[in-house]
């Protein structure tokens, strides 16, 4: 199903943000975002980033700053007049409408012509493929195919935007994993611009162009997946990025781009970001890549262990009290003694500056 609106080239944010009251919940959100790009807004509960969807769909309206698709100021118009589609959590589905009625409903507000809302209608459900699904109620769905149809309502008014609030959050594993390719694919097919909300770091690293990384209403980072998966600048972003280890201790060592921290008289050494001489810094580490060595490490010792397939996952607890992550190749007991170690380059040493 081929987008017609053709003309667009970007949208940009300059300044936006959003007031409740005294509450500053978006902070001066500055963003362009090119025509065919997947976006992705990532961040805990709270962040802002419904807000940014819901500022840039019109639903709320915002405190300050200007939305503009190409030389358009967008944030002026109200949420029917911008042609956006929006894919909501819920689904927002009428359950006693057919799957073509839901689809076409946008189309019947707009009063588009019967014959060329059959044609976009039928263009859509062949795009979500539901095709064996198209008169069937809502009701009679599963919850995978019930989202397709909410995203075949959005993308039906053939939009400029896409915008997805955390539309997979009510499947379970195996269809997120299902629609999670779905979603790709149907953005490839538009050449549109999606912008999608999500806390899930697996969902914005397997779907995005670029992340967005949000914190108490402001930007903490814009990068590519790889970019911020390799290369967090921060170490809340690391935390997000799944760095879930968080070892504080006085820098020992600044040699080149790395730093060595003291860790109960064992040396953990990483990439330095920030870190200085004379200063407590954090080293962040992934579960996958803190595991048992012979020799140095982090003394520890084990609490849980679980078995997750092909390797074992466990938490212990060092001298200091700190709480580590790690993964192994062989199963451990629940009070056994342990060493803790990472390759360098597996490790980022966060000065106070980038925490």
């Amino acid at each position: 199903m081929p987008n017609t609106m053709t003309s667009f080239q970007s949208l940009r944010l300059q300044g936006v943000g959003r007031d409740f009251g005294n509450l500053n919940v978006l902070k001066d959100l500055t963003l362009e975002v090119q025509r065919g790009e997947f976006i992705a807004l990532l961040g805990p509960s709270g962040c802002g980033k419904s807000t940014a969807l819901n500022c840039i769909a019109g639903l709320l309206p915002s405190t300050r700053g200007s939305i503009w698709l190409d030389e358009k100021r967008i944030d002026t118009l109200l949420p029917e007049d911008r042609g956006f589609g929006m894919v909501f959590q819920n689904y927002a589905l009428f359950p006693h409408m057919s799957v073509r009625d839901n689809i076409g409903f946008g189309l019947k507000m707009r009063r588009v012509e019967k014959t060329e809302t059959r044609r976009r209608v039928q263009a859509a459900i062949e795009t979500v493929r539901l095709d064996t699904q198209a008169d069937k109620l809502p009701g009679q769905l599963s919850g995978g195919q019930q989202q397709r149809v909410a995203i075949a309502r959005a993308i039906v008014v053939e939009p400029p935007l896409v915008l997805m609030d955390e539309p997979l959050s009510n499947l379970d594993a195996k269809l997120r994993l299902e629609m999670r390719q779905e979603i790709r694919r149907i953005h490839a097919a538009l050449g549109s611009i999606t912008i999608y909300v999500t806390h899930d770091q697996d969902e914005a690293l397997s779907l995005a162009d670029r992340i967005v990384v949000l914190k108490d209403g402001e930007i903490r980072q814009i990068g590519t997946p790889s970019d911020l998966y390799a290369r967090p600048a921060h170490r809340d972003v690391a935390e997000f990025m799944g760095f879930r280890n968080q070892i504080t201790g006085p820098v020992r060592e600044i040699s080149g781009d790395m730093a060595a921290i003291d860790v109960a008289g064992t040396v953990l050494r990483g990439r330095n970001v920030g870190a200085a001489p004379g200063k407590n810094a954090v080293a962040s580490i992934r579960p996958d890549d803190l595991a048992p060595v012979a020799e140095g490490g982090i003394l520890a010792i084990v609490e849980a262990i679980e078995y997750r397939g092909k390797d074992f996952f466990g938490q212990a607890r060092n001298a200091s009290g700190s709480l580590l992550f790690f993964r192994s190749d062989l199963p451990l007991s629940a009070g056994a003694t342990v060493r803790l170690g990472a390759a360098p380059s597996r490790v980022i040493v966060f000065g106070e500056e980038a925490a």
